[in-house]
């Protein structure tokens, strides 16, 4: 059914079959706000908004005096409406090793404290901390993330519950587990299985690859899993040149070729890729991502936390390459709120850059929203428009750092440079309110938190870490 025959309320639909003929009302829910940011093509700022949410889609939107009647539900937000943030890659269920290993360097961190502590976690750690960030992401405005994770069937039941839109790819990483759960073909042929059962776009849950990266896995098997996700026409979701010397290595048993020009030369970039970091890429690199139509996750504070390096988000997006934000690992960030990635992404490009022009507040926010939701795969949220899915959220515009507002421009540099998850009141996903007044509608935090300081202290014991 399209939402262009639904009208404006309680539409009768009726559905028939050789038995019997059933009747149902499809209601539209009407939310007023002071402002809302569109983040779609057009980029705007509407004033006095009202906004139609039918069957969990956006099937109206624009100035409330020229809303369709309407004699429906009516809820009065005031304040800010804008789509929920996309988290473009993590690893969330590190909340059970959160701040871990602080100082050391991407390698070193990942050897020597990481893997080891990860090496303890069994299925239900997972789920708790996946039932954790889940929720720290919509209590910060975050509606959608991208994990690239083992224990993939806890962290779908984690998401399902909290109520976030997720983009599973689980991972596949031969340095933390070897043949039990890494470079196999049985690993390939269960997630593809894995994918016939949980992905649905039109539910919560879309389901791809998540191989590692190419120093951990042979670039071989990078090409049968691009190909395997290709057959199902699948996100493939891998780490690229997150660290200068990550693929020194490689490279140099391979004729001094890049990286990226590897993954090319081996089809593991044909298909929908999104390339998680991108940091250390020349201009070819750059070129090659564009004739190839790779997206990028960019984890500014990670890769600043890390001693990474910045990457070149603003030359890959004069290319046309949709770049989201990830805040990566809450190990490796410590936060989960993609707020800090909105301010710091542009902070970061204009401090390499030397330019104060060379990312708007505007770019920001649409990294962190439409070009983020298309880069993990989801076309269809991102923006408030109509047909998109109802993925939003309201922001408290009555706090010290949105004041004033003398024009447009000013008001969204506020929202990008200040806001933050504490200004975030309510968010829904696909339509249904899951946190109301700061407050998540359908999940007990506590026990939450209780469950990961016990569940992280165990696996700090048992690693040796």
């Amino acid at each position: 059914m399209s939402l262009s025959n639904v009208g404006s309320i309680n539409q009768p639909v009726i559905l028939k079959s050789r038995v019997h003929v059933r009747m149902f009302y499809v209601t539209t829910s009407r939310y007023l706000a002071d402002y809302a940011i569109t983040c779609d093509s057009d980029f705007s700022l509407l004033a006095d908004v009202a906004m139609d949410v039918t069957s969990g889609r956006i099937s109206w939107i624009g100035k409330e005096t020229d809303a369709p009647p309407h004699p429906g539900p009516t809820t009065k937000l005031g304040g800010l409406v804008m789509p929920g943030l996309v988290n473009s890659h993590a690893h969330t269920p590190m909340t059970l090793v959160r701040g871990a290993g602080d100082g050391l360097p991407l390698m070193d961190w990942l050897t020597k404290v990481m893997w080891p502590r990860e090496g303890q976690m069994t299925p239900e750690d997972a789920l708790w901390g996946m039932r954790l960030g889940a929720a720290e992401m919509l209590l910060a405005g975050v509606t959608s993330t991208c994990e690239m994770y083992l224990f993939e069937e806890a962290v779908v039941e984690a998401a399902q519950e909290v109520g976030i839109r997720l983009a599973m790819t689980p991972g596949i990483i031969s340095a933390l587990h070897g043949d039990s759960f890494g470079a196999t073909e049985n690993r390939i042929t269960d997630i593809a299985e894995f994918h016939s059962q949980y992905h649905d776009p039109d539910s919560l849950i879309t389901v791809g690859f998540g191989p590692h990266s190419a120093y951990d896995l042979p670039l071989e098997l990078c090409s049968e899993i691009a190909e395997a996700a290709r057959e199902l026409k699948a996100l493939l979701h891998i780490h690229v040149c997150e660290t200068k010397t990550e693929g020194a290595e490689l490279e140099a048993q391979n004729g001094g070729e890049s990286t990226v020009q590897l993954l090319a030369n081996h089809g593991v970039l044909d298909g929908r890729v999104l390339a998680a970091h991108s940091v250390w890429l020349n201009d070819s690199d750059i070129e090659t991502y564009e004739q190839k139509g790779v997206r990028v996750a960019h984890c500014p504070v990670s890769n600043m936390k890390l001693a990474s390096g910045p990457a070149p988000i603003q030359a890959m997006r004069a290319k046309g390459i949709d770049v989201g934000l990830g805040t990566d690992g809450p190990a490796s960030n410590d936060d989960l709120d993609l707020w800090q990635e909105i301010k710091v992404a542009p902070l970061l490009t204009r401090v390499t850059t030397l330019d104060a022009s060379s990312m708007t507040p505007q770019d920001a926010l649409t990294m962190a929203t439409v070009e983020g939701s298309r880069a993990i795969g989801n076309d269809d949220t991102g923006m408030l428009q109509v047909g998109s899915k109802a993925d939003f959220i309201r922001l408290d515009l009555d706090d010290p750092t949105f004041v004033p507002v003398t024009n447009n421009d000013e008001l969204i540099a506020h929202v990008a440079w200040a806001g933050s998850g504490r200004h975030v009141t309510d968010v829904w996903v696909g339509g249904t309110q899951v946190v109301a007044q700061r407050q998540l509608t359908n999940f007990d935090l506590e026990q939450a938190l209780q469950q990961v300081q016990s569940r992280g202290q165990r696996l700090a014991k048992d690693s040796g870490t």
